[in-house]
C-alpha cells in the first residue's frame, strides 16, 4: 500500500483505488506518479488479465488538487509544461495499457477525473455521480485529457463541454458516450463484478488486444493495407494455442481453460 494508491490484487483481477479521500483523490504529482508507476508494472505483468481504477471514500476524482494547482501556478512555463507532460504520460499509460480496465465510477469526476474515464475500455457509473471538465471556469482548458475525452465524446460533445465547464450528471454522461452503463448506487459493484466476469470468459490474448485493433482501424487511411493486417491478425489468432482452445471448446461444447484458470 502507498499513500495514495491502493493497490489490490484477487487472482488475475488487480484494483487501483484511488486513495486520497479527504481530497475526493484529487491528483498531486505523487499520485499521478505512484499511478503511472502501477500501470507500468499491470500492462508488464502476465497474470494480470484486467484492470479497475477506483475512488476510495465519496468520490471517484475531483481533479487536481488545489494546493498542488497553487503551487504550480507559481511556477515557471517550463515546470508546468514537465508536470503537464507526467500527466499525460499516465493517461498515455492507461490509454494504451495491454489489459482491458474498467472504471468503477461514484460521487464526483472532475477534469483529470473525466480523463482517466475516458482512458479506460469500459466505465460503469453510479445513478449519482457528477461529472464536469471544468477547467475553463479557472481560465484553462482540459488540454492533456483532450485526446482521451474527444475520442469518448465526439467533438460536437466536447466543444460544448470544454468550453462552459459546467457539471452533468450521470445520465448525461451516457447519452454522450463517456460511460457504458449507468446503474443504481447499489448496484455499482454487482454491475463492475458482471463486466468482469465477461473479460474473464474471453480469451486472455484476445480481450487484451481488442483496443490495439480499434485503434489500428481508426488510424488506417489505407482499405489495402487495414484488409491485409486484418486478415494476418485473424489468422494468427486462429492458429495461436489460445484460438484453438477457444474453437475446440465451442466445438466440444465446454468450457475453455483460460476461464477456470482465471
Amino acid at each position: 500500500m502507498t499513500d495514495s494508491l491502493l493497490v489490490e490484487r484477487s487472482g488475475a483481477l488487480l484494483t487501483l483505488r484511488l486513495h486520497r479521500p479527504a481530497l475526493h483523490n484529487a491528483f498531486d504529482d505523487g499520485l499521478i506518479a505512484e499511478l503511472t508507476h502501477a500501470l507500468d508494472q499491470a500492462g508488464r505483468d502476465p497474470s494480470v488479465r484486467a484492470v479497475v481504477l477506483a475512488g476510495e471514500g465519496a468520490s471517484f476524482s475531483a481533479g487536481a488538487d488545489l494546493q498542488w494547482m497553487r503551487g504550480m501556478a507559481a511556477a515557471s512555463e517550463s515546470e508546468n509544461r514537465q508536470d503537464a507532460l507526467a500527466l499525460a504520460r499516465l493517461m498515455r499509460t492507461l490509454d494504451e495499457l495491454p489489459k482491458p480496465t474498467l472504471a468503477r465510477v461514484h460521487g464526483s469526476a472532475f477534469g483529470g477525473g473525466v480523463g482517466l474515464v475516458a482512458c479506460c475500455d469500459i466505465a460503469i457509473a453510479a445513478d449519482s455521480a457528477r461529472f464536469g471538465l471544468t477547467e475553463s471556469r479557472l481560465g484553462l482548458l482540459p488540454a492533456v485529457i483532450s485526446p482521451y475525452v474527444i475520442a469518448a465524446i465526439g467533438t460536437r460533445q466536447a466543444r460544448r463541454w470544454f468550453a462552459t465547464g459546467e457539471q452533468f450528471d450521470a445520465a448525461t454522461a451516457l447519452r454522450i458516450g463517456l460511460v457504458h452503463a449507468v446503474v443504481a448506487d447499489d448496484q455499482l459493484d454487482a454491475a463492475v463484478e458482471q463486466q468482469l466476469a465477461l473479460l474473464m470468459a474471453a480469451g486472455p490474448v484476445a480481450a487484451a488486444s481488442a483496443k490495439a485493433l480499434v485503434r489500428q482501424v481508426v488510424v488506417s487511411h489505407d482499405p489495402d493495407a487495414r484488409d491485409q493486417a486484418n486478415a494476418e491478425l485473424i489468422a494468427r489468432l486462429r492458429v495461436s494455442a489460445e484460438g484453438q482452445e477457444g474453437l475446440g471448446a465451442f466445438l466440444g461444447k465446454r468450457r475453455p481453460g483460460w476461464i477456470d484458470a482465471g
